[in-house]
């Protein structure tokens, strides 16, 4: 019989790797998008989805339950300097994989020289088996580079997939690699019991640890003003406006 949760705290379950912790919570996601970012979301109370669009119009993130398909869907549109793509994640894909990205493309920071993806990957020790992909250290999860990119997380290559993402071959560079950054990450993450995958459960490290009430009820509010103090401190400085002094003069 296991021991009583102290008072004031919740029996949680942490898991690691990050890739195998199961879906999550998707608020995660689509709340800071909202609240920190300004995205807007429309309302259809009878269809079982979320739509969001970036400020400027370009992008929308589309979480729809699919019994055979993606779940996350993130749509860009064509700009000046970079052609249209997308990416999509499946059901079981851990929101802090899904947020990773998505604080990413929504950052006022852009690296001045595009990244290498893969360069993540080669430093948590993952191995190449081929010039354009990376596998984990147990095997679960490749990582493919051809005409797009392609993540697989499953016990071996022929089984079912507990969960994939696909991303077109335009997704910039950037975003790939903080989403490469956060697949192999060895951060644990902490779920409720019954959201562990059973799955996958004799490869994870799991432990057990009773967490203050108080921090889980708050640790989405604390990750909405995280995000929102980081974009206020590297936003671009507003553009004076031309004072009248300087206009033409007869």
């Amino acid at each position: 019989m296991s021991a009583p949760e102290p008072a004031g705290t919740v029996r949680m379950v942490s898991v690691s790797p990050l890739y195998l912790a199961g879906g999550g919570d998707p608020a995660w996601v689509t709340v800071p998008l909202h609240r920190a970012c300004g995205w807007s979301h429309g309302t259809d109370p009878l269809l079982p989805r979320v739509l969001l669009s970036s400020p400027d119009q370009k992008a929308m993130l589309r979480l729809e339950p699919k019994a055979d398909g993606p779940w996350w869907t993130i749509q860009h549109a064509r700009t000046a300097d970079q052609p249209a793509w997308y990416a999509s994640f499946g059901a079981r894909t851990p929101v802090e994989i899904v947020a990773a990205f998505t604080d990413a493309l929504t950052s006022p920071c852009r690296p001045a020289v595009a990244p290498d993806p893969f360069e993540p990957l080669r430093k948590a020790g993952w191995q190449a088996p081929a010039d354009d992909a990376f596998v984990s250290p147990d095997g679960l999860v490749r990582v493919d580079r051809t005409d797009s990119w392609a993540i697989r997380t499953a016990p071996s290559p022929i089984a079912p997939a507990f969960w994939r993402a696909d991303l077109s071959g335009n997704t910039p560079a950037h975003l790939v690699t903080l989403l490469t950054s956060a697949l192999s990450s060895n951060t644990a993450v902490v779920r409720a019991p019954a959201q562990v995958p059973h799955l996958a459960r004799a490869r994870m490290n799991l432990t057990t640890p009773d967490i203050p009430a108080e921090a889980l009820a708050s640790a989405l509010e604390d990750r909405v003003r995280a995000l929102a103090s980081h974009r206020a401190a590297h936003a671009a400085p507003a553009r004076p406006h031309p004072s009248a002094g300087h206009g033409r003069t007869r």
